[in-house]
């Protein structure tokens, strides 16, 4: 096993890289609450981007991805078994799942099966979606989409939260915290997705039943965290939250996105309150 603090500081690095959304609030939590988010959001980080990932074909993210999924819920982490897997696909693969095992390993013993189990479930998800290739039909799918892909990471975080300090939190409030950043994220990329085949917009719904959607899901969002008193935490959930009300709030106006200035002052804000 690699050394904790030399892992610690590579797994921040590749945090940094690879998420624009979570490295600053995950950056201001006090080191347990850190290393452990931080490494919870590496290992669901590595499955997305097995999902994501242009250059492989659905059969084989599909094999990947449940094959990883059987391996996450082993008492152990088979790292060989993992390497094994991803042998002949690793050129392709991004640092952040090449090194699932790295990510698992300084995850806290308390919280890694937790974690694990999280990961596995989500894995098992986006097989099934990418077997679907990402045709969502109905409210029903858009929901069981987005509970795969965002609304378990709000649980995963409802666990890490309660093992920290006994923070206690409604775990479907939870998981409308993580499909409301999801469907900031679906209407925001609603072009680029039409281009690549995949549709998260049920059947006849038009933008404003999107919109409609993300902003039911981000009064759940509102809602989550009004339970949660720990400072340290709060800062950490207010973050993506606000960002995600301004950015929807931004599109609706007719607007891309956020200005990079308004992200700033809108987190210097939530910090400094």
């Amino acid at each position: 096993m690699k050394n904790q603090a030399k892992l610690q500081k590579e797994a921040m690095q590749v945090l940094k890289e690879t998420s624009r959304t979570f490295y600053i609030p995950i950056k201001l939590l006090k080191p347990t609450l850190k290393f452990t988010v931080g490494s919870a959001y590496l290992c669901m980080r590595a499955i997305d981007e097995i999902e994501d990932h242009e250059q492989l074909d659905n059969e084989t993210k599909q094999y990947l991805l449940r094959s990883t999924s059987e391996l996450l819920l082993g008492p152990t982490f088979d790292r060989d078994a993992y390497q094994l897997l991803i042998s002949q696909y690793e050129p392709l693969l991004p640092e952040v799942t090449k090194r699932l095992g790295d990510w698992i390993d300084f995850c806290p013993e308390g919280i890694v099966e937790k974690v694990k189990a999280s990961t596995s479930e989500m894995a098992g998800g986006m097989a099934k979606w990418t077997e679907r290739n990402w045709h969502v039909k109905s409210k029903a799918d858009l929901d069981d989409y987005t509970y795969y892909v965002a609304g378990l990471v709000g649980v995963m975080l409802s666990d890490i939260w309660q093992w920290y300090d006994g923070t206690s939190t409604d775990r479907d409030l939870a998981i409308g915290y993580g499909r409301g950043l999801q469907a900031v994220n679906i209407l925001r990329n609603q072009d680029e997705d039409k281009e690549r085949g995949v549709k998260f917009v049920p059947d006849g719904w038009t933008r404003n039943d999107l919109f409609a959607y993300a902003e039911g899901n981000l009064r759940l969002a509102d809602q989550y965290i009004a339970d949660i008193h720990t400072r340290n935490i709060l800062l950490f959930c207010k973050i993506p939250l606000a960002l995600a009300h301004k950015t929807l709030k931004a599109m609706e106006s007719g607007r891309e996105k956020m200005s990079r200035q308004e992200v700033e002052e809108t987190v210097d804000g939530i910090i400094n309150d």
